[in-house]
């Protein structure tokens, strides 16, 4: 049986490791992508289930930079992405799962209805939103390798 200081140790435990989910401590993820030059790390919000996918980058007014969201899928698809109700332009970078980029599309935010989709050239399994022109900014293109940490 346990005792009262173990179930309150045991219970803070929990409580802490939730409010460290809750701030985004457990987001804190990090993508590097070699452009042939150099080695670009990305600090990444990471988006793995349908809610988050769907909300992505809704409604931020900015984006630090070198950081992004990094959405992760089950399956390889072309997934489409869109811009309501997002407020800044953004480099949608498509990623298979060898870890290549295999399309990168520059996305401006929608102002009215219907939003344009965006639909890359290939599959991806992962897809990285990062700050508008990032990717000419650092010279990535398809083909360039990514990790993720």
């Amino acid at each position: 049986m346990l005792s009262k200081r173990k179930i309150f140790s045991l219970s803070t435990g929990i409580l802490i490791f939730l409010l460290l989910m809750i701030s985004g401590c457990s987001k804190n993820n990090l993508v590097f992508i070699d452009n042939g030059d150099e080695i670009l790390e990305v600090n990444v919000e990471v988006a793995d289930n349908e809610i988050e996918r769907q909300t992505g980058l809704m409604f931020r007014e900015s984006l630090d930079e070198n950081s992004g969201m990094l959405f992760l899928f089950d399956v390889s698809e072309q997934y489409a992405f869109w811009m309501k109700d997002t407020l800044i332009p953004l480099d949608v970078i498509y990623i298979d799962e060898n870890f290549n980029i295999v399309d990168i599309l520059y996305a401006e935010p929608c102002k009215e209805d219907p939003c344009e989709r965006f639909i890359p050239e290939e599959k991806a399994i992962y897809v990285l939103e990062v700050n508008g022109k990032f990717t000419e900014k650092n010279d990535i293109s398809v083909g360039n390798k990514v990790k993720f940490r």
